[in-house]
């Protein structure tokens, strides 16, 4: 994932900025503000701008502009400021609606100042294949589900389960124990069968869960583990540093390496001596 850092005040001040930008989208759709969308354009244009200035700035100073202009923020980037310019050149209001939705992509540019979404992300791809294969699973017994209550609820509810198709949403909004109550069994076999798919369902939820939580976990210690070790290195260069300063100025002679200069200078001095003795 390619990261262009900008100065940490740029940080705050562009935080607030998405912040401030995400709740003007908000607040454009309460009716009683209506009278405001000459304010809210404005702010608009002037959140466009500046998205658009640092869109610029981060393909500009990154080295690989391919792989930013396609990662993940890269496209977060795009699309939050691309609606407002293609709108512009489309006179049809249906159009310019639609495109204005996707404004709504800015709240992911919060992800590149939240260390935090690094490590659920990290966590994610650690455990992807386990994920896939259990939302296939979970699709395959959501499908089962759908069979099993069609069977026993389509004479007693014909309006509400009609074909296995109808009955899939039963089956969704029970397996995720979400349970609307705008459809419920009426039969005793219907019964018992939801019991046995809301069992299902507890531990359908609890097992990506403890997935994610497990590889998260990893990654948080990992990171503190790297950190130590770069800790360590770096307190062992210094010390290393501190060694070797002695020992330079014992081969070199210079101060700081006294009591090696001194028995060097008087053996220096005590050389004739010797020789006067001899």
């Amino acid at each position: 994932m390619e990261h262009i850092h900008l100065p940490h005040k740029y940080d705050k001040i562009s935080l607030s900025i998405i912040l401030l930008s995400v709740l003007v989208f908000t607040l454009e759709t309460v009716p009683e503000l209506r009278h405001y969308h000459g304010l809210f354009k404005t702010l608009e244009v002037v959140f466009v701008a500046i998205f658009t200035a640092e869109y610029l700035f981060r393909v500009w100073r990154t080295p690989r502009r391919k792989d930013f202009i396609f990662s993940f923020y890269g496209l977060v980037d795009l699309l939050s400021i691309i609606p407002f310019y293609f709108s512009l050149g489309f006179a049809d209001l249906r159009w310019v609606r639609i495109l204005r939705v996707i404004r709504v992509f800015r709240i992911f540019k919060l992800g590149r100042y939240v260390t935090a979404i690094d490590r659920l992300i990290l966590a994610v791809q650690q455990v992807k294949a386990e994920l896939l294969v259990f939302s296939l699973m979970s699709f395959v017994l959501m499908y089962l589900s759908a069979v099993g209550i069609y069977f026993f609820e389509r004479e007693a509810q014909p309006e509400h389960f009609k074909s296995i198709v109808h009955a899939l949403w039963f089956a969704a909004v029970t397996l995720t124990t979400v349970g609307y109550g705008d459809v419920f069994p009426i039969t005793t076999g219907g019964r018992f069968f939801t019991e046995l798919i809301l069992m299902l369902g507890l531990g359908l939820i609890s097992v990506p869960s403890g997935l994610l939580a497990s590889s998260f976990t990893k990654v948080f210690r990992r990171e503190k583990r790297d950190g130590r070790r770069r800790r360590a290195r770096s307190g062992g260069t210094g010390r290393r540093t501190r060694r070797a300063a002695p020992a330079l100025h014992r081969s070199t002679g210079l101060p700081g390496g006294g009591g090696s200069a001194a028995r060097s200078g008087t053996s220096r001095r005590g050389g004739p001596r010797s020789s006067h003795a001899a």
